[in-house]
């Protein structure tokens, strides 16, 4: 089996993934993906494509990712992973975007406008 890669992208994270058929190993940046996300949710959502489509156990994964912080990099890999498992097998397409992880999520964070502290919050008014 050749290998498959795709892109994925969250916020200012994108994730360029090499998908090929293995033991399960997934690497992020050089480490082990539960060295590079420590926590239990985190580790959820970049392992979430695998399960949810069955081929948990079955590619080893190399990731390359960067922008954004751990939870936008995080699903940046899910999408790229359900990306190169539907280009691989699409039948399995409809069970991961029911799911919703074919779809990119698109928000991203709101402007600063001139004239105020935050996108949206205004200074303090005072009436003396």
């Amino acid at each position: 089996m050749p290998t498959t890669n795709t892109s994925g992208r969250r916020k200012t994270a994108v994730a360029r993934i090499y998908l090929n058929e293995g033991s399960g190993v997934i690497t992020v940046n050089g480490k082990d993906y539960k060295e590079y996300f420590p926590t239990l949710p985190l580790q959820y959502i970049v392992m979430q494509s695998t399960e949810v489509s069955g081929s948990a156990g079955k590619f080893d994964v190399k990731v390359n990712v960067a922008g954004g912080g751990v939870k936008g990099q995080a699903e940046a890999v899910r999408l790229a992973i359900a990306k190169a498992i539907v280009e691989l097998d699409p039948e399995k397409k409809p069970a991961l975007r029911a799911k919703g992880l074919m779809t990119r999520d698109d928000r991203m964070v709101e402007r600063k406008k001139p004239g105020r502290k935050k996108a949206r919050k205004k200074f303090q008014f005072s009436k003396r």
